[in-house]
């Protein structure tokens, strides 16, 4: 997860929301990004999307079994969708979101019978510094 905050602190530098993202295969990092929304003028431009674009090129093929995803903000539908879509096994995310998460926040997407894949969810990993550099960031646009 400290990883996944260095992506953030990537993300605050270019005046982006600050969320970092790394994906994990065999202990060894494979992707990492962060959210580039603004910059790229792109809505899917999130931390998830862009660290799963990554790590599918990485590995030559979109399902990315045995694979965990390090993402420092609770996810929100798209990427939920993105991440089951991928088959990432593992899901770890540090803030939750009680706006538009799905992991437990604001709804519990993870529940749905629908979906033909259920990654392990592991929710509030560093919590505090996960919210703290959201919080900071917000409070700066707010002055």
């Amino acid at each position: 997860m400290k990883l996944a905050l260095l992506e953030a602190q990537k993300s605050k530098e270019i005046d982006e929301v600050p969320v970092g993202a790394i994906i994990v295969l065999d202990g060894e990092v494979i992707s990492k990004n962060h959210n580039q929304s603004i910059s790229q003028n792109n809505p899917t431009a999130h931390a998830e999307i862009n660290a799963i674009r990554n790590a599918a090129e990485y590995i030559g093929n979109y399902r990315m079994n045995e694979t965990s995803l390090y993402v420092t903000l609770e996810p929100c539908a798209m990427c939920y969708g993105a991440i089951i879509h991928a088959r990432i096994s593992r899901l770890v995310f540090g803030a939750y979101d009680t706006k538009t998460g799905v992991c437990g926040s604001s709804i519990k997407l993870y529940e749905q019978a629908c979906f033909n894949h259920s990654p392990e969810i592991i929710g509030g990993v560093l919590e505090e510094d996960c919210s703290s550099i959201l919080k900071d960031f917000f409070k700066e646009k707010r002055i």
